[in-house]
């Protein structure tokens, strides 16, 4: 019996039809920013990769709640069409798209220039953009191309925003993590591309480590200043993120995520969550999951001393350039 023959089996079609409904029934009770009354009117947010999947939608939410809304995206063409979408659908004309490549310190530092030139405040950060299953390339700077993406870039960027931040205090940065980070390692001669073994997410898995790892070092920096910092997952969702993965590959992903895995507006909840929810107010250094509750990262993202050797290490390599 074929694999088809085995999808299209009644008996497994009905089990998992009934699995999936389960699966959905368990998402309810889980915190819903429908029923989130936080206005966002006068604030202003940037969201990194917003023309499509998760970001789309954080932006798109922060458009409803009528914060003035910064899609920081690297292709024009698609960022303006999520522009266009993201002003119709909330009526909110004050949604702007400023482009960056979060792989190239030199665009995230361009981008970062007209933000602190054209903006008095900025209340929300999310760093949402990441790429995974890339091949082995060095950038111009002489970093591994998802190191460069997924970190140092908006690594640089978050550090570059700071002071503007801390002056719009109360403030939020969300990073999107992933649970993959779990399976990450920590060697910084990856940052340069060495040592480094490309098979299916092992590469993306690194750099969402030292998204945490980074992060939480941050939250201790900021301490007092009424910016604070946290990373979050966002779910097994079906997104564009594995648009470098192989057709088939890709096929059989969003075949069993239709039933099982995340909508990109469902990916969404946890950093809107850690963004403009109360209850969240004030906490900083944190790791949320899918569902919005506090977890404890992997025992690395926990290490006080490495991360404080993460960070500098990141700071040196991006400020140098």
């Amino acid at each position: 019996m074929s694999w088809l023959d085995i999808l299209w089996h009644p008996v497994w079609a009905v089990s998992t039809a009934l699995l999936a409904v389960v699966v959905r029934l368990q998402r309810r009770g889980h915190w819903d920013p429908r029923a989130c009354e936080t206005q966002l009117r006068g604030k202003t947010a940037i969201v990194t990769g917003a023309n499509t999947g998760i970001g789309k939608f954080i932006a798109l939410d922060f458009a409803r709640r009528g914060a003035r809304v910064i899609l920081a995206c690297r292709s024009e063409a698609r960022g303006t069409a999520a522009l266009k979408e993201i002003r119709e659908k909330t009526g909110n004309s004050d949604v702007h798209l400023h482009l960056v490549d979060l792989s190239s310190l030199k665009s995230v530092r361009e981008f970062a220039k007209r933000i602190l030139e054209e903006e008095k405040a900025l209340h929300i950060l999310v760093n949402n953009a990441g790429v995974s299953g890339l091949p082995r390339k060095i950038t111009n700077d002489g970093f591994e191309i998802s190191f460069a993406t997924n970190h140092l870039g908006p690594f640089h960027l978050t550090n570059l925003l700071l002071d503007l931040m801390k002056s719009s205090a109360p403030a939020r940065i969300v990073t999107l993590s992933s649970v993959n980070h779990k399976k990450g390692q920590v060697d910084f001669s990856h940052f340069k591309g060495e040592n480094l073994t490309y098979f299916m997410d092992t590469v993306y898995n690194h750099t969402k480590l030292h998204n945490i790892i980074c992060t939480n070092e941050l939250a201790c920096r900021l301490n007092g200043t009424g910016v604070t910092a946290n990373s979050v997952h966002p779910g097994i969702v079906v997104t564009e993120v594995l648009r470098h993965y192989p057709f088939s590959m890709r096929c059989l992903f969003n075949l069993i995520g239709f039933f099982f895995f995340k909508s990109p507006e469902e990916g969404a909840v946890s950093s809107i969550y850690c963004a403009v929810a109360e209850e969240t107010e004030g906490i900083t250094g944190k790791y949320f999951d899918s569902d919005c509750s506090l977890v404890l990262p992997a025992p690395l993202a926990r290490d006080a001393a490495l991360a404080v050797k993460d960070f500098e290490i990141c700071e040196r390599l991006t400020s140098k350039l």
